[in-house]
Order: structure tokens, then C-alpha cells, then sequence
């Protein structure tokens, strides 16, 4: 079976694209999803996401990491899918995507793209733990995924993948695991970002729900104002929109790009079900 596929990136996070509106993709044989995302032997990319049908949206939204599991949505990812949905005629211009997480809306303005976020959940601030005998002082919230943060002097100073693997792990986030990001606040609307992303279990150039979990947390305890700018690893620049609340924030937008790189097929010969 040749499948069609995009291959497309926002803010250098990159993914594979899929229409299965005919829901005939294998998303039951997680082993060859994994494949795909491999730099050498596969198509290479941080994320596979699927377009399917919904009867509460204008489309769902499944995600999946490079190493096969499905979680419950990607920033970056959503913001690409708005884009393709929109080329494709799966969805208008200003748009309702179905999630895992909940129902996103989206504006898609060329290459621009506006996602409305769900409502950020599970606030923890002021927390610590400790990892490898060192105390780190975090905050948390689910802002689509679980994102823990950590605010550091120095960014280029901190072994992200270390500190991010052992944050992740950590039996204060069992047994889902957590995403471990390190901001450095770099005026009263801007904030840079390193990033260790479950599922892919390395840094990654950005992650759209760690950007917003981390404006959120920054705004919750004072260090910016809305909106913020965020500035990945990959130097892109998204910006976060957001109203606190006495427990909590809503209105939360993520503005960013979403870019094509290129097309192709995929070529599967397993005999697995569609899930």
C-alpha cells in the first residue's frame, strides 16, 4: 500500500503528514510508525500526525512520537495540521480540530498559523525535587501535555538531555512521565526555551506545548506579562497569548509558523488493523 504523506516543520520541529479522512492508515502497527520517524533509515521527523474525520470537528488530530506511542496533542504539530487541513479543503480558514486533549480552534493566515489552546490543567508552582543529589526548584502544567519547568540563570549552561532525562523519569511525574523545560526570562514579554520531549526522549529545536507551558508558568509567577516571546533553540520566535486567572489562565493562543518541506509516499506491506 503507497500512502501520500508532507512532510512539514514549525519552528524546526518537524513532522509526517497524513490525510486519512478514508481511515485507511495502519495506526495499529506501532513498531512502523516508530520506523518512519528514524533520521537514517526512516523519513525522520519528531512526530507523525494523522487528519481523520470528526463529528464534533471540522477534523480530528492523532499524534504519534517517534518511538510509536500516541499522546494527547503537539503544538507545533496542530499548527502544521491546521495548515495542510486548510490546503487540502478538510477544513475552513478558521477551524475546530478534535484532540485527545480536547477541541482546539485554529486561523490559518499563509504560512501563520493562530492555535487557540485547550485550558491549561494541573497548576503545580513552587515545587521542588531532587535529581542526582542536585535541588531544582520547578512548576508544572498540563497545557495539553504534562510540561514541567524549571527557570535557570544561564541556558547554554544546562545538559538539557541529562537533567531533562532524569526529570522526565522522576517518580513525581509517574507513571505518565513529564516534559522538562528550561527558560531563561530575557525581558518583561520575552523568555527563551530548551526543551526535552517525552517520546522523543532527546532536546528537540521546539516544542509548541512546552513554549505555552512555559509563558503560562513565567506569567503565573510574575516573570512576563502577556503576550510573550519565546524564543526556541531553532532561534524561531512564537509568541503566547494568554489571561490569568486567580487559579489558573484561559484564552491561551500560540502564534507561529507552520512550513511545508517536502512530499512523498509511504510504502507498507504489514497487514495491520486501522485503530
Amino acid at each position: 500500500m503507497n500512502i501520500p504523506f508532507w512532510k512539514m516543520h514549525g519552528a524546526s520541529n518537524d513532522f509526517i503528514l497524513v490525510d486519512d479522512r478514508a481511515r485507511t492508515f495502519p495506526a495499529g502497527d506501532r513498531n512502523w510508525i516508530a520506523s518512519l520517524g528514524q533520521r537514517r533509515t526512516g523519513v525522520g521527523a519528531e512526530g507523525l500526525i494523522l487528519i481523520q474525520p470528526s463529528e464534533h470537528a471540522n477534523f480530528r488530530m492523532r499524534f504519534f512520537n517517534p518511538d510509536g506511542s500516541e499522546v494527547e496533542m503537539c503544538g507545533n504539530g496542530a499548527r502544521c495540521v491546521a495548515r495542510l487541513a486548510h490546503e487540502l479543503g478538510a477544513a475552513p480558514q478558521r477551524m475546530s480540530i478534535d484532540t485527545v486533549a480536547g477541541r482546539l480552534e485554529a486561523e490559518v493566515s499563509g504560512d501563520r498559523v493562530r492555535l487557540h489552546m485547550t485550558t491549561p490543567a494541573d497548576w503545580r508552582l513552587g515545587r521542588t525535587l531532587v535529581v542526582d543529589g542536585q535541588r531544582l526548584n520547578y512548576s508544572f502544567v498540563n497545557s495539553g501535555v504534562p510540561h514541567a519547568v524549571i527557570e535557570v540563570p544561564e541556558l547554554a549552561a544546562v545538559d538539557v538531555v541529562r537533567l531533562g532525562r532524569a526529570i522526565r523519569h522522576h517518580p513525581d511525574f509517574a507513571p505518565a512521565g513529564t516534559n522538562a523545560n528550561f527558560i531563561a526570562v530575557t525581558g518583561p514579554r520575552a523568555l527563551s526555551i530548551r526543551t526535552y520531549e517525552r517520546g522523543v526522549e532527546d532536546e528537540t529545536l521546539a516544542c509548541g506545548t512546552g513554549i505555552v507551558a512555559a509563558a503560562l508558568i513565567a506569567g503565573r509567577n510574575g516573570r512576563v506579562e502577556s503576550p510573550v516571546a519565546v524564543r526556541a533553540a531553532s532561534g524561531d520566535v512564537l509568541t503566547v497569548e494568554f489571561q490569568l486567572t486567580d487559579d489558573g489562565a484561559h484564552h491561551v493562543i500560540l502564534e507561529g509558523p507552520a512550513m511545508h518541506v517536502f512530499q512523498g509516499e509511504l510504502q507498507y506491506s504489514g497487514q495491520a488493523k486501522n485503530v
